[in-house]
């Protein structure tokens, strides 16, 4: 055995080294299971009951829910003084440190390498995966930065994820769909069984998927208080008030509290409405005024982003890569068009996605918004290789332009798109973190 195996922290004194060591460190890059993280929390003694936990699982709107949340208690004023909130996420666009933000602000790799040092000195011949060692090191550095509130974002599925070896005092849910079927199962009952998992019992399970599977549903009324869980459309739920071309107002409702005018959000309504049950169940005060400030507040990275250019079309961002988010995507590109009511609006798609996705059923959801499609390879090992994409897309269109890179692909669809036009990059975090940095460069 190596030396830098036994004592890396001897040597690796930047984030990038650690990070590197970490990828090698283990016979698989995912590896569901509690045991051996388990073993190593115990060592360390984790413990985060100095803050209220909030878990949030799901196939898609996990980020969004937890953005608004933050966001929402950031500026929360219940008990008479600020609140201090952490989210941990994952996967990361840009920045490993975005994975764990304190306060808006990304952890420093300083306190990250501390966190790396401390696991290494504990696990001794306990193999971790990166997203296991990478979880426990947020979950040291929260033990040192103690805010009131910490929002944990499951990783990947739930009842196995790292995250849970935290008994959390909520448990959310924000929709089921298939996706990660290799790990978590071919239908909808299967995977709401393995996300439903995080659920504990005396603590608030909101369940925001407005058809949830039976499967979730059991689980939750099977933990006993049934009071303290909120079911979507059954005890929750939202309803148009307006909408035209120029506005939109919808109403949220929980028994007899009501809210009502509230503006349409930049990322999907359903992740509000899930996010204040949450909220609500909290004790949290809310308000029509305090919802909208919060509305116009939350936009995330990477989830339908929009880029204006000065001198060229939109452009729209979003890590979208299952057949559930495109579904969502469609419906908001045709909201996209009716901004441009009078013009001859194309629709230019950027996309590269992983191999292990439903890449076929992704890009159906997409067809009839879709006017021209540009696709590359990602240079990642489970990168779908350009061949695939393109055999996908030649089942229902023949505008399909190939290419080296995704940097190539976008370059000449914004070439070619008009200054009517919009220009769509999907399809994987990859992806849009790519063609993101180019756009924050420009």
């Amino acid at each position: 055995m190596s030396s830098c195996h036994l004592n890396p922290y001897l040597q690796f004194t930047r984030l990038d080294e650690w990070l590197s060591y970490l990828e090698n460190l283990h016979t698989k890059e995912i590896d569901l299971g509690l045991t051996r993280i388990k073993q190593v929390a115990d060592i360390l003694a984790i413990d985060l009951s100095f803050a209220t936990v909030i878990t949030v699982a799901g196939t898609n709107g996990k980020g969004t829910t937890c953005a608004f949340m933050e966001n929402a208690l950031l500026s929360d004023t219940t008990h008479g003084k600020a609140n201090s909130v952490a989210v941990y996420s994952s996967p990361h666009i840009e920045h490993f440190n975005e994975r764990l933000r304190i306060n808006k602000r990304d952890v420093n790799d300083s306190a990250l390498i501390k966190a790396f040092i401390q696991i290494e000195q504990a696990r001794g011949t306990i193999s971790l995966s990166y997203y296991e060692y990478t979880t426990l090191a947020a979950l040291l550095v929260l033990m040192v930065e103690k805010p009131n509130y910490i929002i944990l974002e499951v990783g990947l599925g739930g009842r196995l994820d790292a995250t849970n070896i935290i008994d959390a005092n909520v448990a959310v849910i924000t929709t089921i769909d298939l996706d990660h079927q290799s790990f978590l199962g071919n239908d909808r009952e299967t995977i709401g069984f393995e996300k439903a998992g995080i659920m504990r019992a005396n603590q608030n399970i909101v369940i925001g998927d407005t058809n949830a599977p039976k499967s979730v549903i059991a689980h939750a009324n099977s933990l006993g208080d049934n009071g303290r869980v909120y079911l979507r459309n059954d005890n929750f739920c939202i309803y148009e008030e307006t909408s035209t071309e120029a506005t939109s107002s919808w109403t949220w409702q929980y028994q007899s509290t009501s809210f009502t005018k509230l503006n349409s959000p930049f990322i999907p309504r359903d992740n509000v409405a899930t996010a204040l049950m949450v909220l609500l169940s909290l004790g949290i005060k809310l308000s029509t005024a305090f919802i909208n400030q919060i509305i116009e507040k939350t936009k995330v990275a990477g989830r339908t982003e929009v880029f204006k250019q000065s001198n060229g079309c939109d452009i729209v961002l979003d890590v979208g890569h299952n057949p559930q988010a495109t579904r969502y995507l469609a419906g908001y590109l045709q909201k996209m068009k009716l901004t441009k009511p009078n013009s001859n609006r194309k629709v230019y798609a950027v996309v590269a996605m992983l191999g292990d996705k439903d890449i076929s059923n992704s890009l159906l959801g997409l067809k009839d918004e879709i006017d021209y499609w540009y696709t590359s390879e990602l240079n990642v090992p489970r990168a779908a290789p350009i061949s695939l994409m393109t055999e996908k897309l030649n089942a229902f269109t023949n505008n399909i332009n190939c290419f080296d890179n995704i940097g190539e692909a976008f370059r000449i669809a914004n070439e070619q798109a008009n200054t009517d036009d919009l220009i769509l990059v999907f399809g994987s975090f990859y992806t849009v973190a790519a063609i993101r940095q180019q756009l924050l460069i420009n």
